[in-house]
């Protein structure tokens, strides 16, 4: 969850005992995970303001957790332990306090964070008799509400003046942040973006990694070199691209070099988590992306009987609705309409699966979008094809330069991309992604055949 904004999982996987025993998991509700704390470590006849502000901390605690993906990160297959070695006290199937339970069904969707900050903050604390620490004192938070204070500032109390109380977050699924899919190079996505960032970050702790010139959220050269040093390091299979164990790995050592699991976090910055690419996108949008969206699924809806073809327009009416919904139900998706991360994920998997699986026909026809981005410094066989599409191009528009099919991504490239896409109304950014590609090769057919035939009208099959 990293890579993104907080919110309240639906549920919490708790391994009943210290991380490496050879102890059940229980999978619980969350706000019940937080009732069975709540009435393990504290006593229901303390004053309301006390037993509010320690359901903030357990809360908090928890959810800190799940955000940095505590022991997920690690290979673990839960969430966090019954282990108040290591976390908060949980007794399966114990009894629940009534008014700890009304108090958390009130409070269990607000949490404590710095301000200026994204995460949860990692709220410390102890019960203050037998142990103390750096954080709250359970037993201490008694007097204080005794005296008058209310629970934000018992809270600022302990955890100082800078704080802030999320107070009615979202409750949504819980989903482990690795997207599914590899990212290498080519790939263009906010997943990217993060990992961009998180590496630099830990440049500065590992100063072998060299940093990414752009975090841009395109995975370029820079990204690869940045990727495979990192694997390095840290005894990975140096392969330069960003599977589930390097995505770990990435966010352990930068959950670690932040202390976003420790009372004195770095902390987490909105900037940290900016977002080049939009994360739902739903009718009534206009944008490259969803033409982006609009090629693959015209894409797909030829190969895939049960996919509903659509025309790429960039504008996202109703019948780009109609083929998301479609895509959605052959996929066993949730059939909102809206293109979310996992229906892009998975819309870019099934595309892939067709570019993979198609012969491409150099006297037949265009290719189809490799599904990675090209841009400068990019050497590969997509690369060929699009500087001889741009070097036919130009001999009906010379202003487009022609380039040498050398399949190396060089500065004379971008030149000749980013001349067509003047010519041609597209965004210019001297990138080759799947609008470019798509606008390139409809020209090239044109000239070259006499009529522009996509790869996605009539394939001459289909997938039932």
């Amino acid at each position: 969850m990293l890579t993104g904004t907080p919110y309240i999982p639906e549920t919490i996987t708790v391994h009943l005992g210290s991380p490496d025993s050879n102890a059940a998991n229980v999978t619980v509700d969350f706000s019940d995970y937080v009732k069975n704390v709540a009435s393990s470590e504290i006593f229901p006849t303390w004053p309301e303001n006390s037993l509010r502000a320690n359901i903030y901390v357990i809360t908090t605690f928890a959810l800190n957790r799940i955000y940095t993906e505590w022991y997920r990160s690690r290979g673990y297959d839960f969430d966090i332990t019954s282990s108040t070695q290591y976390d908060q006290k949980f007794i399966n199937g114990r009894e629940i306090f009534e008014n700890i339970s009304q108090l958390v069904d009130e409070l269990f969707n607000d949490y404590v964070r710095r301000q200026g900050t994204i995460e949860p903050l990692f709220t410390a604390f102890c019960n203050g008799t037998t142990v103390t620490c750096d954080g709250l004192s359970q037993w201490g938070t008694v007097p204080l509400a005794n005296e008058g204070m209310t629970p934000y500032e018992i809270l600022q109390y302990y955890y100082g003046d800078d704080i802030d109380i999320v107070r009615n977050a979202p409750v949504r699924t819980s989903v482990q942040s690795f997207p599914g899919i590899n990212l290498e190079v080519g790939t263009a996505s906010n997943d990217t973006k993060s990992m961009q960032i998180f590496l630099n970050r830990i440049s500065r702790n590992y100063p072998a990694i060299p940093k990414i010139p752009s975090a841009d959220g395109v995975f370029g050269e820079a990204t690869r070199a940045a990727v495979e040093e990192f694997q390095r390091i840290f005894g990975l299979n140096p392969t330069g691209v960003i599977d589930a164990a390097t995505w770990y790995k990435i966010l352990y050592i930068y959950t670690s070099v932040k202390k976003l699991a420790e009372l004195n976090s770095e902390g987490l910055r909105l900037e940290d988590l900016s977002r080049r690419f939009v994360e739902e996108i739903k009718i009534g949008m206009q944008s490259p992306e969803v033409s982006i969206i609009q090629y693959y699924l015209a894409v797909i809806g030829a190969y895939y009987e049960a996919v509903v073809p659509v025309q790429i327009t960039g504008y996202f009416g109703e019948e780009t609705e109609r083929s998301v919904k479609s895509f959605q139900r052959v996929f066993g998706l949730p059939q909102t309409g809206v293109v979310d991360r996992a229906t892009w994920n998975d819309m870019y998997r099934a595309y892939q699966g067709i570019v993979e699986s198609v012969p491409f026909d150099d006297a037949a026809g265009v290719a189809l979008y490799p599904g990675v981005v090209l841009k400068e410094g990019v050497t590969s066989e997509y690369v060929r094809i699009i500087q001889e599409y741009l070097t036919f191009i130009n001999k009906t528009y010379p202003n487009i330069p022609a380039v040498n099919n050398t399949g190396y991504f060089g500065p004379l490239t971008r030149q000749a991309v980013t001349a067509f896409q003047k010519q041609f109304g597209i965004p210019v950014n001297g990138i080759v992604g799947a609008t470019t590609w798509d606008t390139i090769a409809g020209v090239y057919s044109d000239l070259r055949f006499g009529f522009d035939k996509r790869p996605y009208q009539n394939p001459g099959y289909t997938i039932s």
